[in-house]
């Protein structure tokens, strides 16, 4: 098989919920990102894009009918470049990678434009259609922002309580107190303000109306102003705001090709996808999914935690994010600090489908900063799924 290489990384910056991109629909914000790819490849035909793939998790608003397609089209991609659009929800973008990775390994693809977007801010409300008409009782609106929404009855109740009882189950489970979530929620904000002065992200990320960094991070947070705040689903609770990502709104490109797409790209690959795994637990452990998703792509990639430079694991819950890194600890990996060394998601954002994309890209970017050879990118999903992807840089490979 061929190997599948990533050339070029953009993002839009991630927007607060209701914040500086709510005015934004999600398929230009998608379009965006594509453009930023464009951007940085200018000597790329895009007629030469073999496929389009994109993640979305929500798919009931102005991201429906493939929105993947959509981008495409709105980023003035020719007609004839197919666009297709995944679902994994959280994962939906590092899916997209995958599938794409796997497309230019079988020889079925050269050169295929990956991402995903979210616009959390603006999910419709959807309404449920009756089976028959006119019905004499009332019909409540269901918000799509975020979890499960028309569940099915038959589905056990254990499994569809919300992202945040799961993961205050799961810190039952492992003695994780709130101090050292808040520890980890401070340390996301302070790396991520520290990235953007240091310009590490100003290569990674398009300005979009009037946006030119990430919205939510907060230099000035503190664990005095985290301890502040109440529990946000358990009276007694352990995850509150400060300490989980917040709703956001945002897109991510990532260009992959393979070997010999180097000369229409026009520039030389950052790194090479060598591992990829998937992992699916008890739904209400999806937090935890990332831990076994990591050791699956390390196996494949022939590599162990002992030789990983550089990690990314989107923020969720700065809970489940621990409970990954402790696992991994017991498992080989050298150094809690290698872990999100440019921030994470709690002060980034999460944007449901734009994450997978983003943590690709940074892990790219972090792995050429610290001339390190192999990293991991990880991603834990609703309802008891994770995936990982490990790449090498081919800088300090050669």
């Amino acid at each position: 098989m061929s190997s599948a290489f990533l050339y070029s990384a953009v993002r839009t910056p991630f927007g607060k919920f209701n914040g500086a991109l709510a005015d934004v629909r999600p398929d230009d914000l998608a379009a965006a990102a594509i453009g930023g790819v464009l951007a940085q490849t200018p000597s790329l035909d895009p007629a030469a894009i073999d496929e389009v793939v994109w993640g979305n998790a929500n798919g009931a608003g102005e991201e429906n009918r493939n929105v993947g397609r959509m981008a495409a089209l709105l980023a003035g991609l020719p007609t004839s470049v197919p666009g297709t659009t995944v679902n994994r929800l959280c994962g939906s973008s590092l899916d997209a990678a995958i599938v794409g990775a796997r497309a230019i390994e079988t020889g079925d693809a050269q050169i295929v434009l990956v991402g995903g977007v979210e616009s959390m801010t603006r999910a419709p409300w959807v309404l449920p259609k009756p089976s028959r008409a006119f019905p004499a009782g009332d019909v409540a609106a269901v918000s799509t922002t975020l979890g499960w929404r028309l569940v099915n009855p038959r589905m056990p109740k254990e499994w569809t309580v919300s992202l945040g009882e799961c993961n205050e189950q799961l810190q039952e489970r492992f003695g994780i107190s709130r101090e050292r979530q808040d520890e980890f929620a401070v340390r996301s904000h302070r790396l991520a303000h520290r990235a953007w002065e240091d310009g590490f992200y100003d290569a990674l990320v398009t300005p979009v109306a009037g946006l030119a960094r990430d919205e939510g991070i907060r230099p000035g947070t503190g664990l005095d102003k985290l301890a502040a705040l109440k529990p946000s689903f358990r009276p007694e609770g352990t995850i509150t705001a400060g300490n989980a990502s917040p709703l956001s709104d945002g897109a991510s490109a990532v260009l992959l090709g393979g070997e010999s797409a180097a000369a229409a790209i026009g520039r030389d690959p950052l790194a090479r996808i060598i591992g990829k795994g998937a992992m699916a637990l008890d739904p209400r452990e999806f937090g935890y999914a990332p831990v076994e998703a990591a050791n699956r792509a390390l196996a494949r990639a022939g590599i162990g935690w002992d030789r990983i430079g550089a990690v990314e694991l989107n923020e969720a819950f700065a809970v489940q994010s621990l409970a990954c890194v402790d696992a991994w600890l017991k498992d080989g990996l050298r150094d809690p600090g290698i872990v999100n060394q440019r921030g994470g998601a709690i002060a980034i954002g999460h944007p449901l489908g734009a994450s997978g994309g983003r943590i690709l890209g940074t892990l790219a970017a972090v792995l050429k900063e610290r001339r390190e050879r192999y990293g991991v990118a990880a991603i834990c999903i609703g309802v008891g799924q994770g995936l990982a992807v490990v790449l090498e840089n081919l800088e300090v490979a050669k």
